[in-house]
């Protein structure tokens, strides 16, 4: 395998490919599948809709990306379902990298709306698998549920094309918009995300979600 491969094949202290339960969830998920494409199709669905998304649950601390404390919480936003989709990819050896963009969902809800205060998602994560000689996108964030509370139809991955939001829903509303590509990473950087959230959405309403993250965290803890 070319070298400048291998660092999309290790595992990370976030993208723990090499956890225990991460490691048994991908065997689960492809058993009896041998084409690479295939493996990369099936896990992308396991991510894409057995882990809701959540963009409520809390983001501050390295923690809450780390591929095996998704697959525990089975919920979520886009960056820690695309760091659990690129651990499950590694854990299948196929090399796997995140990619960053700036995204406007113009079907945004109010309750979006009144959290960030914008339309627009900042460092808004997908996936990168290596297959067949090339890098190909997929996008896992939306479970299917969710999809149809936009009434656009789930985004479908099929191992061999890229797969990115579509720009119009199924009534030809304006859908989602790609602002701005911020490049691909063997590891979720949090800092840079957060700072990017800070320069974005102010960071008193940081502050304020940063306070609500970790005390829903704390309540989430047994006693």
């Amino acid at each position: 395998m070319n070298e400048k491969l291998l660092p999309y094949l290790q595992p990370t202290e976030i993208i723990d490919s090499d956890h225990p339960a991460v490691a048994r969830f991908a065997r689960s998920v492809t058993e009896g599948l041998e084409s690479p494409e295939d493996i990369a199709a099936k896990l992308y669905l396991a991510v894409r809709d057995g882990i809701w998304y959540d963009v409520h649950v809390p983001f501050d601390r390295p923690l809450y990306y780390t591929a095996s404390y998704v697959l525990e919480k089975k919920r979520s936003f886009c960056v820690p379902k695309a760091s659990l989709l690129c651990a499950l990819s590694r854990a299948c050896n196929i090399p796997c990298r995140l990619g960053f963009a700036d995204v406007r969902n113009h079907l945004a809800s109010q309750r979006f709306l009144k959290i960030l205060g914008t339309d627009v998602f900042v460092y808004h994560a997908f996936v990168e698998f290596y297959l067949n000689g090339k890098w190909i996108k997929a996008t896992p964030a939306f479970n299917r549920e969710l999809c149809k509370l936009y009434k656009v139809p789930p985004l479908e991955f099929n191992g061999r094309e890229d797969s990115l939001f579509q720009p119009y829903n199924d009534e030809q509303r304006q859908y989602m918009q790609y602002l701005e590509f911020h490049g691909t990473y063997q590891d979720v950087p949090v800092d840079e995300i957060v700072a990017a959230w800070e320069n974005t959405y102010g960071v008193e309403r940081l502050r304020n979600r940063f306070h609500l993250s970790g005390r829903r965290e704390e309540e989430a803890r047994p006693s």
